[in-house]
């Protein structure tokens, strides 16, 4: 008899991407992360696009697992491809896509076998702003901002203390350099090779990336286990 192939889960990522972060501003949303990609905790990639439009209305970033990132967006285009054949003069938005992001990673969490990423989706329709995340298990929200991975923790205390409705585009994009120079500065993750996406009722639209401005002369920065215990 032949021997029969044992179900594979993933039970760990192999190549990541770090944190995204999005805000709502006075004409859309705009999301920033950075292109890197770690091999366990190596640096390997550092050209990896994690922003991707979606259909005429959406935006999607995410962190975790590329592979996974990459399945995520063959269904996506599944759905987009579907809804598009009904040729009725509608498409989908964002919270429709945002919905069915969460029944995917929630269906797939039900199954032991998720999809190693936490999503952030954004979009502008009829004049109406959403944004909104899900993680690999399904829990989800919408906010005037949000982030995932350490930008959770590090970018949205910014976020909270500095953004207002009424950001122009040019503040906003200061705003995300702003939250993504404390990633740079913490997360052992984040490479210095940022990208910046916006849309807009007119659509998305996807920036160079480019690299911030940073001081590495500070002196936490220059001793770092000074006076710490057991230091030299």
């Amino acid at each position: 008899m032949g021997s029969v192939a044992e179900t594979q889960r993933t039970l760990y990522p192999y190549v990541t991407g770090s944190s995204v972060v999005a805000i709502k501003y006075k004409d859309g949303i705009l999301m920033a992360a950075d292109m890197g990609g770690s091999y366990g905790s190596t640096l390997r990639y550092k050209s990896i696009e994690r922003l991707k439009p979606i259909g005429k209305h959406s935006l999607l970033g995410a962190s975790g697992e590329i592979s996974d990132f990459q399945e995520i967006l063959r269904y996506l285009d599944e759905l987009i491809l579907y809804d598009n054949m009904w040729d009725d003069g509608n498409s989908l938005g964002p919270k429709e896509v945002h919905n069915y992001l969460t029944q995917v990673m929630y269906n797939r969490r039900n199954k032991f076998n998720p999809l190693w990423n936490s999503l952030v989706l954004g979009g502008v329709k009829n004049g109406q702003k959403y944004l909104g995340t899900v993680n690999m298990i399904g829990i989800n929200y919408e906010d005037n901002h949000v982030a995932t991975g350490l930008g959770n923790h590090l970018a949205r205390p910014i976020l909270r203390d500095e953004w207002h409705e009424n950001l122009t585009f040019e503040d906003a994009v200061k705003l995300l350099e702003k939250c993504m120079r404390v990633l740079l500065y913490r997360d052992r993750s984040a490479v210095n090779k940022i990208q910046i996406s916006k849309i807009t009722e007119e659509g998305a639209t996807l920036f160079p990336p480019f690299s911030l401005k940073t001081n590495w002369e500070f002196s936490a920065f220059r001793n770092p286990t000074a006076g710490a215990e057991g230091s030299w």
